[in-house]
């Protein structure tokens, strides 16, 4: 049955839990499936393998109204809270503890655990529903991998991004990933950083060491995004691949403008450091990065909001994320952006990063 909906409205960052990582087992062998099965984990039986960030959530990531029983309930509790509710024309789906595979020291494992989490999403998730697009999630600590297995499902019509964690080995400009990049531009697809990924093999999200409390830690965890928004503007990310988009999810937003205000200005007087860029700073944040909405910051007076906002183009590099089904999760009916930007940032903007989606859902959009 054809949908109409008021507002096209894409969700980019829409997760699609499991009650338990024993449902990627048909989807790993070998050695790997030995690993998996029989070895450590930082958990119980059904745990996904992944180093364990230093602070502990206080109560549980998920809403309470949100509790599945079995499996399938994953989904319905999704289309009927979520999907149906909110018209939602469209779910980018970003998994959940998959890029946690990013904190293990052992690449091999991390690459066959995202192998298998992507064979999973695209076998039991994209068929159940024709609003849902899938991420390819990769294991950044070996870029060759990473973008082995980026070409090996690029191809897929119904996948609409590269997906890794916030956390790294580096900031992601570095040179040693570029390999990903190459890889996202062979197959037309951006790539995207989610919040996550603070343990293990990667570097700690706080400076200068970690801090105490969730909360705490919590209001500041875009610091590591910063940092990847310098480092893939510096080493000219966006100078090799012109039309490669930069996706920063989770990470907040209020914090974009005064970067780039620094940016700009160390930029224009120390520039001799990287005669490869041709542009500001500002303006290739502008050209090649996006912003998802959630979590978005709330002052007592929502034009204090506006105007940082508008600082950053945000009617043009922000779009609408629930983070679904997440204790912070933004509902998109309340969502505080100015009136004039609705139709952007709730959906055009997506569509001109998400190319593939359009195709998919012309006749949803009618």
């Amino acid at each position: 049955m054809t949908r109409v909906w008021a507002m096209f409205t894409i969700d980019c960052d829409c997760h699609n839990y499991w009650s338990s990582a024993t449902v990627l087992g048909p989807y790993i062998s070998g050695l790997w499936k030995e690993m998996f099965t029989e070895g450590e984990k930082t958990g119980p039986v059904g745990a996904f393998p992944h180093a364990h960030r230093p602070w502990f959530h206080p109560q549980d990531f998920s809403r309470k109204d949100i509790r599945p029983r079995t499996e399938a309930d994953n989904y319905l509790i999704m289309r009927d809270k979520h999907l149906d509710r909110y018209k939602i024309a469209v779910a980018i789906l970003t998994g959940d503890e998959a890029i946690e595979a990013s904190t293990l020291a052992n690449p091999y494992y991390a690459s066959a655990l995202v192998a298998a989490y992507n064979d999973y999403q695209i076998d039991q998730w994209l068929p159940k529903d024709s609003r849902f697009v899938g991420s390819i999630v990769v294991a950044p600590q070996d870029p060759q991998l990473a973008a082995k297995e980026i070409r090996r499902l690029g191809g897929h019509s119904r996948m609409v991004q590269v997906l890794a964690s916030q956390g790294s080995v580096k900031p992601y400009g570095d040179p040693i990933y570029h390999p990903i990049f190459e890889a996202c531009a062979e197959v037309g697809l951006p790539f995207a950083i989610h919040l996550g990924g603070h343990g293990g093999l990667n570097w700690n999200a706080i400076a200068p060491a970690p801090t105490t409390f969730f909360w705490e830690t919590h209001a500041i965890l875009h610091m590591s995004a910063m940092s990847h928004v310098a480092s893939m503007i510096a080493h000219g990310v966006f100078e090799k691949w012109p039309d490669l988009y930069f996706v920063v999810i989770e990470c907040g937003v209020a914090w974009v403008p005064s970067v780039l205000w620094r940016l700009d200005a160390d930029y224009k007087a120390l520039r001799k450091e990287t005669p490869w860029l041709k542009m500001l700073p500002s303006e290739y944040c502008k050209r090649n990065i996006r912003f998802s909405t959630q979590p978005l910051e709330q002052p007592d007076n929502v034009h204090h909001l506006w105007s940082i906002l508008e600082a950053m183009d945000g009617e043009n590099t922000l779009m609408f994320a629930s983070d679904y089904p997440h204790w912070d999760y933004d509902d998109a009916n309340t969502l505080q952006i100015p009136p004039a930007w609705k139709s952007k940032v709730m959906g055009l903007n997506a569509l001109e990063v998400y190319r593939r989606i359009p195709r998919l859902t012309s006749a949803n959009a009618a």
